[in-house]
């Protein structure tokens, strides 16, 4: 379940020296870099320390009740 494995459309743009990257559909993501290498690397770095961080708080919250979990399949 979860993003395990899967892509995530990420948009960079060249400001000057640097580039930023980030990922319009998930707040918090975003990051910079000298190269489109660096950023690219940085954002991998930054989607899964957010997915992570969200992952540990929702199960924190849902520990004791009866949650269904299972992967949907959504396009947009």
């Amino acid at each position: 379940g979860g993003f395990v494995g899967r892509y995530i459309y990420s948009s960079f743009e060249k400001v000057n020296n640097w580039y930023i990257g980030y990922v319009e559909e998930l707040p918090g993501a975003n990051t910079q870099g000298r190269t489109l290498d660096e950023v690219r690397s940085n954002l991998k770095e930054a989607i899964s320390l957010i997915l992570k961080s969200n992952k540990e708080l929702i199960e924190r919250e849902l520990t004791g009740k009866k949650v269904v979990r299972e992967d949907i399949k959504v396009e947009f």
